[in-house]
């Protein structure tokens, strides 16, 4: 009887110990499926995090080459009449046939009055360009990506002073224009001197700047930055 006992006992605890072995591996079992269940979802969210990080910088980064661009391309036009307000201005001074004067006179006046609104524009949207190449800098923590959007934002700040300096120096110009008179048969500007000095000042400070705004974008061109390209396709 004692060994039948014996036998039985030692059945019920081994038993017992397979049950207590079997549920501690089902436990741990559980615990680790949770651990990865948990890592699995914060690893999800981080790489969601990632990607829109990545979409909102790209759409951001074009968003504001494109307003960069834009800026650029009224400047252009706007020098182009600018150019073409102070040829006819020259000439106008230097014409001794009246009716060429006039002629001369008008295409200055022209010329300036188209190349004010266009620089209005440019300035507008080098301002913009600079906020939105600003916010873009929310979407990246790469220290290579902050460093040339600022210079971006530099550099469209410098297009924001160049083309206020030639929007009041189109006025200028076309209120000298406006003030050219014939006096003795050859023209002459009323109340020059004041109003040259103005676009003078304002010229050589537009030289100045201009210089400022050609550095930043060679700085630009020089950025390399592997994997990175301006050119980016949006999302």
């Amino acid at each position: 009887m004692a060994r039948i006992f014996d036998r039985n006992l030692f059945i019920m605890l081994f038993s017992v110990m397979i049950g207590v072995v079997v549920i501690t591996y089902f436990l741990a079992d559980i615990v680790n499926q949770t651990k990865i269940d948990q890592l699995t979802a914060r690893h999800t969210v981080e790489i969601e995090n990632i990607e829109e990080m990545n979409i909102n910088f790209t759409n951001n980064f074009l968003e504001s080459s494109v307003l960069l661009d834009s800026a650029r391309e009224f400047r252009a036009f706007g020098n182009y009449h600018f150019d073409l307000a102070s040829l006819f201005y020259t000439s106008a001074l230097s014409e001794k046939n009246i009716s060429k004067i006039y002629d001369y006179k008008n295409r200055s006046i022209d010329n300036s009055s188209n190349a004010m609104p266009k620089y209005l524009n440019s300035y507008l949207n080098f301002k913009s360009a600079s906020d939105f190449f600003n916010n873009t800098k929310k979407h990246t923590t790469y220290d290579n990506y902050l460093e040339l959007l600022d210079l971006y934002v530099k550099l469209t700040n410098s297009g924001a002073i160049l083309t206020m300096l030639r929007y009041n120096a189109s006025m200028y110009l076309k209120y000298l224009a406006e003030n050219i008179t014939i006096q003795n048969g050859a023209a002459f500007v009323t109340n020059e001197t004041g109003l040259m000095d103005l676009l003078n000042m304002t010229l050589m400070m537009y030289g100045v700047e201009a210089g400022n705004y050609d550095d930043i974008e060679q700085d630009i061109a020089e950025y390399d930055i592997k994997g990175f390209s301006p050119n980016r396709e949006p999302t």
